[in-house]
């Protein structure tokens, strides 16, 4: 049950995302200056953590030891998920971001066989890689239903244009972060903690970030003082707090896909707090009486992955101890 607060913990904090990167845009904002400033950001917080901790060192031997990787892996996870996203916000209402960000849900458990996963069998534990989970993977489409009438009579109205240019680039970034996320847990081997995990994915990601940065100032000059302030709130409530928690709540389940997938799954409360952020900060309008039933599907579909997930990890449980008293 753990996994799962830390996992909706994570998603009130990454609600900010949207909401903030919407307003940015409506000030005028470009999108470059909102992806790459929010990880400029990060790096002084995050580094004050983990030196805080004592873990630097060992965060730098590790990357010493694998840039090719860390580089690959954190441009994936880092920056193919938060620039689609920031790029999206010029085309499309937060709203219909956020709503189509929950198909991250159904991305993650289907990079499920790309991965290895610990299974115990009667000659003992082996890795074997992984199955998509179509139970769990059946409540994020009850989760989706309910996300889709939460949506379905705005997105009556949104344009072609705005459907191509504001959700196909936030399809690929559902698909990024979780794998970018999983296969730094699979490089890092449970060496490092989420904390140096998060600090290393953020430095190796800079390259990424400082070249968008120069191509932002010679095509569209400096951000303005507002976004630079709304660009330090995301870093801390989306990029620091919300990314350490959710990578913690991954991190508690690594090596079981379903509880995995349900983890992810969590992600999807994200739209319910993008709408009351937006209502209160943005002046949106309230949601329909469809859009509370939708957001009614989206609580029950959470909560029968959590229960389908707990069943289970106990039933892996037993049979493990089986395996052990018959060995």
């Amino acid at each position: 049950m753990r996994p799962i607060i830390l996992g909706i913990l994570a998603a009130f904090f990454f609600a900010f995302t949207f909401i903030l990167n919407r307003s940015m845009d409506q000030a005028g904002g470009s999108w470059i200056w909102s992806a790459s400033l929010r990880y400029f950001f990060m790096v002084p917080f995050l580094l004050i953590i983990v030196i805080g901790r004592k873990n630097l060192k060992p965060l730098l031997w590790d990357m010493k030891k694998n840039p090719g990787s860390w580089l690959l892996w954190s441009s994936v996870g880092f920056g193919l998920f938060y620039g689609p996203i920031c790029f999206s916000a010029a085309y499309a209402p937060g709203w219909l971001i956020a709503a189509t960000w929950q198909v991250t849900i159904i991305s993650g458990s289907l990079l499920a066989p790309f991965f290895y996963e610990r299974v115990m069998t009667e000659k003992g534990p082996i890795q074997q890689k992984g199955k998509i989970p179509f139970k769990g993977l059946g409540m994020s489409v009850i989760i989706l239903l309910g996300i889709i009438l939460i949506q379905m009579e705005q997105a009556n109205q949104i344009s072609i244009g705005a459907i191509s240019l504001g959700v196909l680039p936030v399809l690929i970034a559902s698909f990024a972060y979780p794998l970018g996320n999983r296969k730094m847990m699979d490089i890092c081997g449970g060496r490092l903690d989420v904390f140096q995990r998060v600090l290393g994915m953020t430095l190796a990601s800079l390259p990424l970030w400082i070249v968008l940065s120069i191509y932002g100032l010679f095509t569209i000059g400096t951000p303005s003082k507002g976004q630079i302030i709304q660009s330090g709130l995301v870093a801390v409530t989306s990029g620091v707090v919300a990314t350490i928690l959710f990578f913690k709540a991954t991190d508690l389940v690594r090596g079981n896909m379903q509880k995995l997938a349900a983890v992810e799954a969590t992600q999807s409360v994200e739209v319910l707090f993008a709408v009351l952020g937006e209502i209160l900060l943005l002046n949106s309008t309230f949601p329909t009486l469809l859009s509370w039933w939708g957001m009614g599907l989206v609580m029950v579909g959470m909560i029968l992955h959590s229960f389908f997930s707990h069943k289970s990890n106990q039933k892996n449980i037993q049979n493990e101890q089986s395996l052990k008293m018959n060995s």
